[in-house]
């Protein structure tokens, strides 16, 4: 028989508010007992002797048996979720920054304490793929786990792709939907995803990863010259996080626009929907798909969590404490194609070979394979305005017509003619 769970929930914005409206349709054996709250004065659809501005008379309360963390603030978060473990109370949190900055720490404190931490929803919303991670893939090989982790940047492609807008009008879309914040650089620059990346290879592969060593390169720059590029070579750009197993006992993480054809599943994966690919050795692979911003999609994942805790059930991190061996790297190269205005820039990456030159005065473009080390250690000069880098599968060498006074060049890509750019 399940236990009641008394609820100390931490923040009532968009996910809080889901989850309170879906607790409300069910019948479930646990109550909201106190919210605790960082702006009073805001009109709130609940009784307001429910909230408080007192953090730590929610975190003292005997009565209160599950603390429930839904707050952007990932400093706090933690003196929340460490506070709570260190009395032994279960927590459940959405807060990926803050779980992929102290996920040593929260294994450690579960341990030493006996209390269950569980996140599902801080990872691709409504998806679950840590349960599955954990789970059922838990005695499984895996190759690698990629896909489509943020709903706000997927939304913003979706838009650019499929509706010719522009990216600031398809930002701002966003925005007013709820799905990126008015700063939305943890979503578009891949802050996010990386967040969601390093926790997802915890499960998946046992390595509790320092996000700082992780690359994370976002879509920001995207102009129509990249969208253009893509279509005329079959192209959807996607913001892709990659966890890789590509040698023994190696593993590669990194974040970066990806140009994907359209036999890849995350070719179709549209709007604030999230996608997860799981490449595994005898699973082979299996995909994932679901909504990954909103109130909603978040808030049933955090219940799906809360729902566990009546079970007692806890992350068991089978992989991390097999000790496994797997060592992270970034001796890795990506074969990319790489939008440029600064041509030292070239010679800074040092590419290992190039497959695709061109050269225009408003566009100009490589495409070549790069370590991952060097993407790293030039992180800052491909995230500044007037360049683009993204991943890109195998391309057919294309050759470029002689005679550059013609009004346009004409490129041959995978057999179609097109024309890239005016001379």
């Amino acid at each position: 028989m399940s236990k009641k769970l008394s609820l100390g929930l931490f923040g009532f914005g968009v996910v809080g508010q889901g989850l309170y409206d879906i607790i409300r349709t069910k019948d479930l054996n646990l109550e909201i007992r106190k919210i605790a709250i960082k702006h009073p004065e805001k009109k709130r659809s609940l009784p307001a002797e429910l909230f408080t501005t007192d953090v730590d008379a929610v975190l003292n309360d005997p009565e209160i048996n599950t603390i429930v963390e839904l707050i952007n603030d990932a400093e706090a978060a933690w003196y929340i979720v460490s506070s709570a473990l260190k009395k032994g109370i279960n927590v459940v949190s959405a807060n990926k920054k803050l779980i992929a900055s102290h996920l040593e720490e929260l294994v450690d404190l579960q341990e030493e304490y006996g209390a269950s931490l569980l996140y599902e929803g801080s990872v691709c919303g409504s998806i679950p793929i840590i349960r599955n991670l954990e789970e059922y893939y838990d005695n499984e090989l895996l190759y690698s786990v990629r896909g489509i982790f943020n709903g706000s940047s997927n939304y913003i492609l979706s838009k650019v792709f499929n509706e010719d807008l522009d990216y600031d009008v398809a930002l701002k879309q966003a925005q007013d939907l709820g799905f990126a914040e008015s700063d939305p650089i943890l979503d578009v620059g891949g802050y996010d995803a990386k967040y969601k990346l390093v926790i997802a290879s915890a499960h998946a592969y046992g390595v509790l990863a320092n996000p700082d060593e992780v690359l994370n390169i976002g879509i920001q720059n995207l102009t129509s010259q990249d969208v253009q590029f893509a279509k005329e070579k079959n192209y959807k750009i996607k913001l892709v996080p990659t966890a890789l197993e590509f040698a023994e006992k190696q593993i590669v993480l990194y974040v970066l626009p990806k140009l994907v054809k359209s036999d890849d599943f995350l070719y179709n994966v549209e709007n604030e929907y999230n996608g997860v690919i799981v490449q595994a050795a005898f699973a082979d692979q299996q995909f994932f798909f679901g909504k990954g911003a909103g109130g909603h999609p978040t808030g049933s994942a955090v219940l799906s969590d809360i729902a566990a805790l009546r079970y007692d059930y806890k992350y068991e991190y089978k992989k991390y404490h097999q000790k496994s061996g797997f060592r992270l790297t970034g001796d890795y190269s990506l074969n990319v194609y790489l939008r440029y205005t600064d041509e030292s820039l070239i010679q800074k990456l040092h590419f290992e070979s190039i497959t695709e030159r061109y050269y225009s005065p408003d566009f100009s473009y490589i495409i070549g394979k790069v370590s991952l080390n060097s993407l790293i250690e030039h992180k800052e000069l491909l995230s500044i305005k007037g360049s683009f880098v993204a991943e890109i599968g195998n391309v057919s060498p294309v050759t470029h017509e002689s005679g550059y006074s013609e009004e346009h060049l004409k490129i041959e890509a995978s057999g179609v003619a097109t024309h890239i750019a005016t001379i």
